[in-house]
Formats: structure tokens, sequence, C-alpha cells
């Protein structure tokens, strides 16, 4: 069962005068001015949560009554929010961009400056961090370490279960006795 919200972000139906609406908003909930003032900040207010549908309408069409436009929201349905991407731009080669031929061990990236503002980073060190192919290695491939001589014929392994020669608890003191004492 769908639960909805009632919100209210201070618009009001047209042809509502401001005053009017404050007025009847606050006959209706029997607020004091400051409370409606609140409402009528500008932000989004939650007035009332956990409606089934029915009252959802209910406090909408009162609500539009009094001149408020009220936004009833289902809480439960999926928010999927929408996004309109731009288009991919057009593959042409960028003359701003200048980079030095790939023979040469260290690259260094020259940009040729787009507006004054970006004039200012001209002559900017940077190295020309290329843009790998899909599924190349990003990082060149380490030599193999060989694995280091050591002779470990002087040592031996004990047997499963075996003492390795843990060192030996101190035995417990013995109990203090206390046959004397007596509780009054």
């Amino acid at each position: 069962m769908a639960r909805y919200e009632i919100a209210f972000s201070g618009e009001l139906v047209p042809g509502a005068q401001l005053e009017t609406v404050q007025g009847n908003l606050a006959k209706l909930f029997q607020a004091d001015a400051q409370r409606i003032a609140q409402l009528f900040s500008g932000r989004r207010v939650v007035i009332k949560n956990n409606l089934d549908e029915a009252a959802a309408e209910k406090y909408r069409s009162t609500l539009e009554r009094a001149g408020a436009r009220v936004e009833v929201v289902d809480t439960e349905a999926e928010l999927v929010e929408e996004i309109e991407l731009a288009p991919p731009p057009v593959a042409e080669p960028d003359s701003r961009v200048i980079s030095q031929p790939a023979s040469q061990p260290q690259r260094r990236l020259q940009v040729a400056p787009r507006d004054e503002y970006m004039a200012a980073f001209a002559d900017v060190d940077a190295p020309d961090f290329g843009v790998a192919a899909l599924g190349a290695d990003l990082q060149e491939l380490a030599p193999e370490v060989p694995q280091p001589a050591l002779d470990l014929s002087q040592f031996s392994l004990a047997p499963v279960g075996s003492d390795m020669g843990q060192a030996k608890g101190q035995p417990a003191a013995p109990a203090p006795d206390t046959s004397h004492l007596k509780l009054v």
C-alpha cells in the first residue's frame, strides 16, 4: 500500500493573495504568525507524512481551497533521476594541445592557452599522461626478482604436537588460610 507525504514550498494557487492564504492556513493549522512565516520561507516543508491515498487527496484539496499549492509525494516510489547526457564531442584534432614525439622517454605536455585566465598556466611543466587503449596494461612489467640462495640445512622441523620449548608458567601460589575468619 502506497504511503504519501504532503509538502509545501510557499507556492500559491493562481489568483490567491498572500495575506489571505496566510490567514487561511493560520486558521486551518491553528498556528501563530511565526509558524506560518516558516511555511512561506521558500524551503520545502513536509506538512504531513505517512498518509494513504485518500487522506493525501483530502489534505491536498483542503489546502488548495485555502490557497496553498502543495505537492503530494509517494514516499515508497523508487526515485529515479533522469539525466540528459550531452552528445559526445566530435573527434577533431585539438590544435591547442601540442605534445612532443613519443620516442622521447619523458614526454612533457605543452598547452596553448584558450583565454587570458588559462594563460597563467601556459608555462606549467606537466607530464603528458596519455590515455591507454582499452585492456592495455598501464604499468610496465617489473623484472622477476630471483629467489635468494639460503642454506636452511641446519634447521629441522619438530613433529606435530611436540613441545617447542615454550617457557613454563610459574605454579599458582597456594590459597591463603581463611579458617580463622568469621562473618558476624
